[in-house]
């Protein structure tokens, strides 16, 4: 995914430019937990997940993205 530069606010006439990486997310904006699994019926995550997804690793985001079309599946 590309970074793109966001100029964050002036210091002294001075502008920053920084790069926002952007992150890959399941979400659908379907944001309603399934009371039995305990999953959102949008995304297929769980509350934890859904709240730590922005901080953590890809590895981690990942290893969710692989569980979620069984999750799906199995909530229907």
């Amino acid at each position: 995914m590309a970074n793109k530069p966001v100029a964050n606010k002036p210091v002294d006439g001075i502008v920053e430019t920084v790069p926002v990486q952007s992150i890959e997310t399941p979400c659908v904006n379907i944001c309603v937990m399934d009371d039995a699994s305990g999953w959102c019926l949008g995304c297929g995550r769980t509350i934890d997940e859904i709240a730590g997804w922005s901080g953590g690793s890809a590895a981690w985001r990942h290893s969710v993205m692989m569980t979620l079309p069984d999750r799906m599946t199995r909530i229907g």
